[in-house]
């Protein structure tokens, strides 16, 4: 078994191939209650079959953070494209192949969105790192 995680973007990915797109704050409760509800069955499903690790979604909230030296502040934020803009939440999943992970995105690619129409959006696929990489020294 394989470890991979699919994140959903805010931006930052290639544009949805659904024209009802449009951002969940523009949504109404009835749509944001729908694609949550596909979310949580999908998740449970997954459940089922053993290849469910973990989802969240993402507050918008956020700031990059990093040292900045002994008895500093933690330098925050700065001139660039924040994941709080860009993601929105993620899922981890544990199967067999590949192949399995890119089915099952796609498939969490449909969930819902204005009108009950399929989002058609698209959904990062990255493996987890399974050992340790290699250096040139």
């Amino acid at each position: 078994m394989m470890k991979y995680l699919l994140l959903k973007h805010y931006r930052g990915a290639p544009e949805p191939a659904s024209d009802s797109w449009a951002p969940m704050d523009q949504w109404t409760p009835e749509e944001v209650d729908a694609h949550i509800r596909f979310m949580q069955d999908f998740a449970d499903r997954l459940q089922e079959t053993g290849e469910f690790v973990d989802a969240q979604a993402l507050a918008p909230e956020g700031a990059f953070v990093r040292y900045d030296g002994e008895g500093r502040p933690p330098v925050t934020d700065g001139p660039f494209a924040e994941t709080k803009d860009l993601i929105a939440g993620w899922m981890i999943i544990d199967v067999e192949s590949w192949d399995r992970a890119v089915a099952l995105a796609g498939e969490l690619s449909a969930a819902p969105g204005p009108a009950g129409e399929p989002l058609q959006e698209w959904l990062e696929v990255r493996p987890f790192l399974s050992e340790q990489p290699r250096t040139a020294r």
